[in-house]
């Protein structure tokens, strides 16, 4: 049997900017990847105190880590996107700046935007959380 990724917004809920309400995944395997942090091959920080800088590391590593397990960003089927941000503006930025990336098509998928007081890494500004339906 042949998976199939189902995203709709229904009629009752406000419309959104790109992303979905809901995504159904019918039959399939699942794969959860680890948050994405701006950090190159070797551990280090990219882009100490430059957002941009740091959404194109990540948007780099998350396509890394889905290509590893044969999957494009097309096949995400649920994002989480932390900024460390209490600016309104700066969050629409990220979202904008993730959207135009390398894995833009994984946000057109059910997706949480969060503005977050600090995240693992010192400097760290910016986390992507994925999950994706594996293609059969």
């Amino acid at each position: 049997m042949t998976m199939k990724i189902s995203r709709f917004n229904p009629d009752q809920l406000h419309e959104t900017p790109g992303y979905h309400h809901v995504t159904v995944v019918t039959p399939g395997r699942m794969a959860f990847l680890a948050g994405q942090c701006p950090l190159d091959r070797t551990g280090a920080l990219v882009g100490p105190d430059d957002l941009d800088a740091q959404i194109d590391q990540v948007a780099a590593n998350a396509l890394t880590a889905l290509t590893a397990i044969g999957a494009q960003p097309k096949h995400v089927v649920r994002s989480v996107i932390y900024v460390v941000s209490q600016n309104r503006e700066e969050l629409a930025h990220a979202w904008r700046r993730l959207n135009d990336s390398v894995i833009g098509p994984a946000f057109t998928t059910a997706s949480t935007l969060l503005g977050v007081a600090q995240l693992g890494f010192s400097g760290q500004l910016v986390e992507v959380d994925l999950t994706a339906a594996l293609p059969d």
